[in-house]
Order: structure tokens, then C-alpha cells, then sequence
């Protein structure tokens, strides 16, 4: 059981990398340090919006229209520590 905990927190631990690269990503690309029109730069970009979409598009929904800020992803870390936190908690019901 253990072993299904250290998975869980490893499936977390990338989330959670995808969407801090996805933030920074994006910030490069808005200050256009980064362009879309290099093949690598848009295949990473395209990559980490369909991993990430499926996670972010139910939070958009429920979120009110922030005129261009988009704090799904926010809310998504937010989310993805608690879950990391009741883990950590919980993980005597592992062993």
C-alpha cells in the first residue's frame, strides 16, 4: 500500500510541474521572450495546454470572468496541495 501512495504523490508531483511550467510558459510567451513560431517552443506550449485543459476547463466554468486573468491554474495548485496535504495526513490508512 505504501507503494500506492509514493504513485499518488509522484502523479501530484507532475502535475504540479506541468502547471508551474505551463504558468512560466506562458508569462514568456505574453513578454514574447518565447515564440510560438519555433517548433519546440510550440510543441511544449501545445503539449502541457492538452495535458492541462481537462484539469483547468471545469474550474473556468465555475469561475467568474476575470477580464484576461486566468486564475484556473491557481486554483488548480491550490487544489492539487490540498489533495497532497490529505495524502500526507491519511497516510496511515496506506500502510
Amino acid at each position: 500500500m505504501v507503494s500506492l501512495f509514493q504513485i499518488l504523490m509522484l502523479i501530484l508531483d507532475i502535475v504540479w510541474f506541468f502547471i508551474i511550467a505551463h504558468v512560466i510558459m506562458s508569462w514568456l510567451i505574453n513578454f514574447q521572450v518565447l515564440n510560438l513560431h519555433q517548433q519546440l517552443v510550440a510543441q511544449i506550449w501545445y503539449m502541457l495546454n492538452r495535458i492541462l485543459e481537462p484539469l483547468y476547463a471545469p474550474v473556468r466554468r465555475l469561475m467568474p470572468n476575470m477580464g484576461g486573468i486566468d486564475l484556473a491554474p491557481l486554483v488548480v495548485l491550490i487544489a492539487v496541495y490540498a489533495v497532497r496535504i490529505i495524502l500526507v495526513n491519511n497516510i496511515s490508512a496506506f500502510y
